[in-house]
């Protein structure tokens, strides 16, 4: 008979701590910490000093408090535990305009893909060039550089190489620029980062939050897609965004 999995003590003694100094609404001690746990101080301070120099606790004068790992998990963690409610969204647009379908945020000064909805019958695109390397060749990259103000908008640029991906691709920054004016609210990728594909993209806006929802699809199909159901998409988004502190 196979027996349990098997688990590494020491893990699990470091997890506990993390609990218990979580727990608590002021810095605990080491002593404190070690009965809460059930740990020999020895062990406890030896568990602790590895925690502060790996930046998940912190030692203050009157004892220990979560360090900034913790706390930058959290704030990387908190908008991916909205996917679940997210997900729903992207499957409909899916299913709605035979599309894959793209959640894309802009976070850390890089645009970054969050999620993709795809299937056997709507295949995702191969991304074989980075998403922040070709922001000027995806439609969610250029929907959310539209939503960057303009001094953003141009430290963005001035670091990107805005590369050659296909023969329609975008390398003149004021041939962009002037496409993230004409846009409106939809913008689009004639096959100018895959050939034979095509993407549409609108934005995803709540406070603290710049995001673009994409579809992508064979470009010879482009004209049939709906950019209002891409709108009513985005607009749920944002509201499940805007409704999350």
């Amino acid at each position: 008979m196979a027996g349990g999995p098997t688990l590494i003590g020491s893990v699990q003694r470091a997890l506990h701590l993390l609990d218990a100094v979580g727990a608590s609404e002021r810095p605990v001690t080491a002593k404190a910490l070690a009965r809460a746990v059930g740990l020999p101080l020895p062990t406890t301070y030896h568990l602790l000093r590895t925690l502060v120099h790996e930046g998940y606790l912190c030692r203050l004068d009157d004892g220990y408090v979560l360090g900034e790992q913790v706390t930058g998990l959290r704030r990387r963690n908190g908008r991916q535990a909205l996917l679940p409610r997210i997900r729903p969204v992207l499957r409909a647009l899916r299913d709605e305009l035979h599309a894959a379908a793209y959640l894309s945020l802009y976070s850390g000064g890089e645009i970054r893909l969050i999620d993709v909805v795809d299937g056997p019958a709507t295949p995702s695109v191969d991304l074989w060039v980075g998403v922040h390397e070709a922001a000027h060749a995806t439609a969610f990259g250029k929907c959310i550089l539209s939503c960057l103000d303009a001094e953003g908008r141009r430290a963005y640029l001035a670091q990107a190489r805005l590369a050659d991906l296909t023969p329609n691709t975008i390398t003149d920054a004021r041939v962009l620029e002037q496409r993230l004016a004409e846009s409106g609210d939809v913008f689009n990728d004639r096959e100018e980062y895959l050939l034979g594909t095509a993407c549409l993209a609108t934005p995803v806006r709540a406070p603290g939050v710049i995001g673009a929802i994409a579809i992508s699809l064979p470009a010879r199909r482009l004209r049939s897609a709906q950019p209002l159901s891409l709108r009513r998409a985005s607009a749920r988004v944002s509201r499940t965004f805007a409704m999350t502190p």
